[in-house]
């Protein structure tokens, strides 16, 4: 068995050209966004996430995070004190106990009976020009 002394960070750099700081980087970002990740894993999930360091209001370190967390890190939420923080995250939690009437979501998570009428005619239209256009015939006279 052949054993390695060399350090990932070593490997990376010979190989791929990565420097280690980049690597690590990388790679603390990747674990905080799967962190947030395990908040919400359906549609009625709801949660608070907070990223308490200065690094996140970097350009550089938040350009390495997933698009969907990125856009709820604007100006406006980043760098701020703790009891900005605090009174935000009580408003959001008093919103979110509030009752949630299902037909105030119809039409954006939850689709109208016109819009599944329209989808399912749509499908059915594809399904139709995908079969005329499969180059068989039965029609035997050709």
């Amino acid at each position: 068995a052949v054993v390695s002394t060399q350090s990932t960070g070593d490997y990376l750099r010979e190989q791929y050209r990565i420097r280690e700081q980049d690597f690590l980087t990388f790679d603390a970002l990747r674990h905080a966004s799967q962190c947030v990740g395990r908040v919400l894993r359906g549609k009625s999930d709801y949660g608070i996430m907070i990223f308490a360091d200065k690094r996140y209001s970097r350009a550089d370190k938040r350009g390495k995070i997933p698009r969907w967390i990125q856009d709820h890190l604007g100006d406006g939420v980043s760098s701020l004190a703790t009891d900005e923080a605090v009174q935000m995250v009580k408003g959001f939690l008093r919103k979110m106990a509030q009752p949630f009437p299902q037909e105030a979501q119809i039409g954006l998570s939850m689709l109208t009976h016109e819009q599944v009428r329209k989808l399912e005619e749509k499908l059915e239209k594809e399904k139709r020009v995908e079969e005329e256009g499969d180059g068989y015939s039965d029609d035997m006279s050709e």
